[in-house]
């Protein structure tokens, strides 16, 4: 409200605003220095007292700083879609190297079955009338501290026996490729290179002096991303290769797969590999292998159908 007073040197009769009570200054008349009289309860401010300056609103920053910030994120944008691609391909060389000391691990385990038992696994053990019954997956396990789950699983019984069948949500982490998104269950990842005069045969396993092409230059084990083949199984295909058209087989990674060989060492399989090349890799003794290529791996081969040894003709055969 306004404030009614008089100048103490002229008598000057004059109103201001109540927000200037307390503040001193010159009389509009005479030009004497007076103060004018303050609210109730209000203390006499200064003589030359002025109302500070009224600050700019936080809004006004808070505008300017968001402002910076999307400015900066715009700018910045461009550098991040490049970085991308390098995200994605070290993310691929992680899954790759895990893929690679699994398959380290089961030729650790390969090996040791040896050394125990005098012969590497066979591919299956056979049931009484001949049928594929134990995996050579499940006989390793032991080797691969698994020693409890092997003593859970019945040899006794087909892998698919509804106790053998519960057991296969335990697969190990060994047989599962990282880069394989079909292997995060059940399927492996991981198939033997299976059939006659190769690595892993049935039902007689074969010893390291049969493999007179030289371990370095045979092939044990490949990659067999969406495989759909149960690690309990006694399954495995006699040509596990990459083809562009076929993406049942071979691995999820750029340009290839890994590959385990008989003397425990992985080698990263180009897509580009000659099939002849290939099959000297496959056979353990067409004493062809020796100076092969490693470092590569062909894409214009026919998927190999499963391996099952026995005569097409046997009754015990199955459909």
């Amino acid at each position: 409200m306004p404030i009614s007073y008089a100048c103490p040197h002229c008598g000057n009769q004059t109103q201001v605003s109540d927000e200037f009570a307390g503040m001193s200054g010159p009389c509009a008349k005479c030009g004497q220095t007076i103060t004018i009289p303050g609210l109730p309860g209000q203390a006499a401010l200064p003589p030359g007292y002025a109302p500070p300056a009224r600050k700019s609103s936080p809004l006004k920053w808070v505008l300017v700083i968001v402002g910076s910030m999307l400015l900066l994120l715009c700018c910045s944008g461009i550098p991040i879609a490049l970085l991308l691609p390098a995200v994605h391909a070290a993310r691929e060389a992680a899954r790759r190297t895990t893929c690679t000391n699994n398959l380290k691990q089961i030729g650790i385990a390969l090996h040791s079955y040896h050394d125990s038992f005098g012969s590497f696994p066979p591919a299956y053990i056979p049931d009484a009338n001949g049928r594929p019954l134990v995996s050579w997956r499940v006989l390793i396990l032991p080797f691969l501290e698994e020693q409890e789950l092997y003593d859970e699983y019945k040899l006794d019984e087909p892998w698919d026996s509804p106790h053998n069948l519960a057991l296969a949500h335990r697969m190990p982490p060994y047989f599962a490729c990282p880069s394989d998104p079909d292997a995060m269950g059940q399927y492996t990842s991981y198939v033997a290179n299976a059939g006659p005069n190769r690595m892993f045969q049935a039902p007689e396993p074969i010893q390291l002096r049969d493999i007179t092409d030289g371990m370095s230059n045979t092939i044990a084990v490949m990659e067999a991303a969406d495989s759909k083949i149960v690690w309990t199984e006694p399954r495995d295909t006699s040509e596990q290769i990459e083809y562009a058209s076929d993406p049942t087989n071979g691995s999820t990674h750029p340009g290839g797969s890994n590959a385990l060989y008989a003397d425990g060492s992985v080698q990263f399989l180009s897509n580009d590999i000659d099939t002849a090349v290939l099959d000297q890799l496959l056979i353990i003794n067409d004493e062809g292998a020796a100076g092969a290529p490693r470092a590569e791996m062909g894409n214009d081969r026919e998927p190999g159908a499963a391996y099952d040894d026995r005569d097409p003709s046997s009754t015990d055969a199955e459909p």
